[in-house]
């Protein structure tokens, strides 16, 4: 994995205060990546009413699931754990969609 510390250290020798820090940085981005991803998901919904197309495609979340197992693989994170996650979000933004319809 990328070092992202800004001191250029590597995780393990940093104290466990800056470990966590670190963890709470990392926290920050991936509620900002959750957020741009619901934005855009907003986005499709919208583009869906717009074309009167179903708030589900079942094609498009199997290849979003193929991409996440993936990109599990590449970066050494479990799979199913990461399809897991994806699978929560793809759920929450169909809700979303099925009530702003």
């Amino acid at each position: 994995m990328a070092d992202d510390d800004t001191d250029g250290r590597r995780p393990d020798e940093m104290s466990l205060d800056e470990l966590r820090e670190e963890i709470e940085s990392i926290d920050r981005e991936l509620v900002e990546l959750i957020a741009r991803r619901t934005y855009v998901a907003d986005t499709v919904a919208e583009v869906k009413e717009q074309h009167d197309l179903p708030t589900t495609d079942e094609a498009q979340e199997a290849a979003v699931m193929e991409r996440a197992g993936e990109n599990a693989e590449q970066f050494g994170v479990d799979a199913n754990l990461v399809k897991a996650i994806f699978r929560l979000l793809i759920e929450l933004n169909k809700v979303e969609q099925r009530e702003s319809r």
